[in-house]
């Protein structure tokens, strides 16, 4: 079939619909996309550059979903540090309450020395002269000692042996002897008792051994004679104290030994009134109060007793040349304290509180997860920042339960005296120290986060707009041309149907 031929000016007006059209669609499909370079053919260098820059801001855009469940992750963790705080504070809150609390024991351990007759606190080192009123009695030596060496007692100036060992009834009996006109000597059941019908003054005398034996003056005492004045048995005694230049060694809170020396030259650890030791006491830190029971008079002793600190405990003896075989201090050992049962009760309950306070920890913990990840429970997480992985975060976890935070259930001893407490809750400080620093520490990694998030989301931002500016379609020049080219392609119509009258007019001619 023959080729159709046409005429200039039909092939001048195809060829103008035909760009047209072409323009018209590349303009409707730049509307469409919002693109100008759709594709390689476009611009090749824009259509690449474009697509990396896209498919950098994808990457960041799926790590960004990363990083916004890390945050959720880290502010988990921080709502379990606030609720932790929280019971490690009620912990302390019921640790003081127990230490409020009435003390646990009625009777604190205790150190006393043996009887100085008229001891002082104003002077530790001297026994001053007194006559102290004691009973019309004085114990034999079954009461006193198992055993004595005897010797020569004198009983208003008439004297007799008495044997070594000798018994109470023993003891009668020689002062029977003496037939001291109106002495009465009863034995009742190994104490003697004595009584002048006259009421006149009855004297006993002897070797200080000797009367101290049959329990009318304390061990050590230079105490020669004991006086009967008006039916009331009395002794005089004089001299030095038996503390003069002794040493006492205790131990000290911290386990150190410390001494103390009774004697009044200077020094840091001499002492020789009752105020300088306890001061000493004090200052050297050794849980004791000393005291002198019956000051000044028969029977004054000095005592040691632990303080509320330490209550419940038994102190370590003490040591140096007061203690031992003839020392004012026979042993240095404490008497046990002695427990007050209703107030032991009440600190136990305290101590019961305490325990399932601290079980709650653990489950607290555990519960802190967000999306599988517990940074209170020992699970690290890893915050990648960039498409490569180079940018990165580790958060490392802790172990948030009672043991990670170096606590442990208690006994009801340990809430029995302040120092005990006070251990507690030194180690209830050390938690909540070790809980504000991870806490610190979370809240810095979680701002890091947040502002790789921003930055992130920026990045993208900067990324996005970067392709589109190499690639995006002016959409109102875009709008423009299609109205122009439309308008154009009507006008090619028309020029094309005038062009095309030439070959209509031939037609009207055959016909």
């Amino acid at each position: 079939m023959a080729d159709i031929t046409l005429n200039s000016a039909v092939r001048s007006n195809l060829r103008s619909m035909q760009q047209t059209t072409e323009l018209l669609n590349r303009t409707e499909e730049r509307l469409s996309t919002g693109k100008k370079v759709n594709s390689a053919l476009d611009n090749p260098a824009s259509f690449f550059t474009a697509q990396s820059l896209d498919r950098r801001a994808s990457d960041l855009g799926t790590l960004l979903d990363n990083v916004k469940n890390s945050i959720q992750t880290l502010e988990a963790a921080d709502n379990g540090i606030k609720a932790i705080t929280d019971l490690v504070e009620s912990l302390k809150s019921t640790a003081r309450s127990a230490q409020q609390s009435p003390l646990a024991v009625s009777t604190k351990a205790s150190l006393t020395s043996a009887t100085m007759n008229g001891l002082s606190g104003d002077n530790l080192l001297s026994m001053n002269t007194v006559t102290p009123a004691v009973a019309t009695t004085f114990d034999g030596v079954e009461d006193v000692d198992a055993t004595h060496s005897g010797g020569a007692l004198t009983v208003n100036g008439a004297t007799v042996n008495i044997p070594a060992n000798a018994t109470a009834a023993q003891v009668k009996t020689a002062i029977d002897s003496l037939n001291i006109s109106g002495l009465n000597v009863v034995d009742n059941g190994g104490t003697l008792e004595f009584e002048l019908e006259s009421g006149a003054d009855l004297t006993i005398g002897g070797s200080s051994t000797l009367l101290d034996s049959l329990g009318l003056i304390a061990d050590g005492s230079t105490a020669t004679s004991a006086t009967s004045t008006n039916g009331t048995l009395s002794t005089t005694t004089s001299g030095d104290s038996l503390l003069k230049d002794k040493t006492l060694t205790f131990t000290d809170k911290f386990g150190a030994l410390k001494t103390v020396t009774f004697a009044s030259s200077p020094g840091a650890d001499n002492v020789d009134t009752i105020d300088e030791l306890n001061a000493w006491l004090l200052n050297n830190d050794v849980q004791l109060t000393a005291s002198i029971p019956k000051e000044g008079e028969a029977g004054a002793k000095l005592a040691f007793q632990t303080t509320n600190a330490i209550a419940a405990d038994t102190p370590i003896a003490a040591t140096g040349t007061a203690t031992g075989a003839g020392a004012v201090f026979g042993s240095g050992g404490f008497a046990a304290p002695v427990l007050d049962q209703d107030a032991a009760t009440k600190r136990s309950n305290f101590a019961t509180d305490y325990n399932d306070f601290l079980s709650e920890i653990a489950k607290l913990a555990k519960d802190a997860t967000y999306n599988g990840v517990n940074l209170l429970n020992g699970d690290d997480l890893d915050v990648i920042f960039n498409e490569d992985g180079s940018s990165r975060l580790e958060v490392k976890g802790v172990q948030f339960d009672a043991e990670g935070l170096g606590l442990a259930s208690i006994s009801a001893e340990d809430f029995y005296d302040s120092d005990s407490i006070e251990k507690i809750i030194d180690t209830l400080e050390a938690a909540l120290a070790t809980i504000e620093a991870q806490s610190a520490k979370f809240g810095s990694q979680l701002a890091i986060v947040q502002t790789r998030e921003t930055f992130t989301k920026d990045m993208i931002g900067t990324l996005q707009d970067g392709s589109l500016a190499l690639v995006g379609a002016d959409t109102n020049e875009e709008a423009a041309n299609l109205a122009t080219l439309q308008t154009r392609q009507q006008l090619i119509v028309s020029s094309l149907s005038i062009s095309t009258q030439q070959e209509s007019a031939v037609l009207q001619l055959l016909q």
